[in-house]
């Protein structure tokens, strides 16, 4: 496959990311979701937080097909020494943060090239890393507004 010995590493959480990442896996990639921990966040959390409801959530289930997973709490020094032997290892980076968060979080891309020189750093934000949108919150229907595809007439 096309991408075969390539590792990923995805931290993202909304659509946009998981799709990338699964398609990366499509094409043969190792991709291993990193996941928040259950009870850190549980809106992020996914289905495992609950096992019966795993089964019911189609849309995780097909963006997480072809990927291995593990839950760490970033927030955690322990869980970051793990996250960065992962990243040794790896080839690929994949977030999709709001601007700030990875920083405080300790897996920006200055941390990660610290720590792996040749690791590419794929960042998906809304409105970019920097600008006068970059702080602001958003998902599909605000980037298509905002790209002003919402107010066409498609008649």
């Amino acid at each position: 496959m096309a991408l075969e010995g390539i590792k990923v590493l995805d931290l993202s959480r909304l659509a946009p990311g998981p799709y990338c990442s699964m398609l990366l896996a499509d094409f043969g990639a190792d991709v291993t979701l990193v996941e928040a921990v259950p009870g850190v966040n549980a809106k992020l959390a996914g289905p495992a937080a609950d096992p019966e409801a795993a089964k019911r959530a189609a849309a995780y289930n097909a963006l997480g097909r072809g990927k291995r997973s593990i839950a760490l709490n970033l927030k955690n020094e322990a869980a970051r020494e793990i996250f960065y032997e992962l990243v040794r290892g790896a080839d690929v980076v994949l977030e999709g943060f709001r601007p700030g968060v990875v920083k405080r979080l300790g897996v920006d891309y200055e941390t990660l090239s610290a720590v792996n020189p040749r690791i590419v750093y794929c960042s998906l934000s809304g409105f970019g890393q920097t600008g006068p949108y970059s702080n602001l919150v958003g998902h599909d229907i605000n980037y298509i507004s905002i790209g002003g595809a919402l107010g066409v007439d498609y008649e």
